[in-house]
């Protein structure tokens, strides 16, 4: 025999051997998928949990929920929320947790502001929030600013 037949040989042996030992690298990564479909649903309804908890302080400001239930719901809810970041928690391996404790104790010795640069951000905060808009007019429905007293559209009282 020849050497190039030889390599030929063995090249197709090398590649039937590749072919077959794949369906057992695929098992490994089916479980990673798996945990990071579980991840997501979690991390899915730690929002709905939020955004519910969001809904239910806004409905009880407006008087929709009544004062007897509200505490109730909100520990509900809070308690769901809970139970949602502990099981996140167990996803999360340790090592990535001390990296990222490590990132922020690094950031924050790095960066010590003095009061003066910490005041003028704050200015800059607070003009930035005079201008956000508060929402809409109830009456016409124009949009309206968080220092509007009065619907700059219709006259009416905010």
């Amino acid at each position: 025999m020849e050497l190039g037949s030889v390599f030929l040989i063995l090249a197709v042996l090398v590649i039937a051997g590749i072919y077959l030992y794949a369906p057992f690298t695929e098992r490994v990564r089916q479980v990673d998928i798996d945990e990071s479909h579980e991840v997501s649903g979690l991390k899915a309804e730690r929002d709905r949990v939020i955004n519910s908890l969001q809904e239910l302080d806004f409905d009880f400001k407006l008087g929709k929920v009544p004062a007897e239930d509200y505490p109730e719901q909100r520990a509900n809810l809070l308690q769901r929320g809970a139970e949602i970041l502990r099981q996140l928690d167990e996803f999360e391996p340790a090592s990535s947790l001390k990296k990222i404790e490590d990132h922020i104790e690094k950031n924050t010795s790095a960066s010590q502001l003095d009061n003066a640069e910490i005041e003028a951000m704050l200015a800059e905060r607070r003009k930035a929030k005079q201008s956000k808009s508060a929402g809409f007019c109830p009456k016409c429905g124009k949009p309206v600013l968080v220092t509007d007293k009065f619907c700059p559209s219709c006259g009416k009282a905010l």
